[in-house]
């Protein structure tokens, strides 16, 4: 397990947590607006028919060929605000998504969105 150059490169593999239980699959990064760094990576878990994008933060998390191993327990992660996998981070989830997890929400100077897809 190693961290990873470019994250983006584990998009479509298995999410897996701390215990190799499977979350989900990679289905896009957010980065960080104010440092470009990647801060969360979108999930999509759910029955085909009934998918959803949760949200689980890239610190700390761990790539091996086949999977993307994340710093916290699938019922943490499963229990994270979502969206449809068909829409759009709304600018009022964001502050969500980082208490949810137990961290600290601050948007730009300018009071730009602290997360943007790439």
């Amino acid at each position: 397990m190693f961290e990873a150059a470019n994250i983006r490169d584990w998009i479509g593999l298995p999410v897996v947590d701390e215990t190799d239980d499977k979350v989900g699959t990679l289905e896009s990064i957010y980065y960080d607006t104010a440092t470009s760094e990647p801060a969360f990576g979108a999930v999509t878990t759910g029955l085909v028919g009934f998918q959803k994008l949760l949200f689980v933060p890239l610190v700390g998390a761990l790539v091996a060929p086949k999977h993307l191993r994340v710093a916290y327990p699938k019922k943490l992660v499963k229990d994270a605000p979502t969206i449809s996998t068909d829409g759009e981070l709304d600018a009022g989830l964001e502050p969500e998504i980082y208490q949810h997890y137990g961290l600290e929400y601050r948007t730009g100077s300018g009071g730009e969105r602290r997360l943007g897809r790439r």
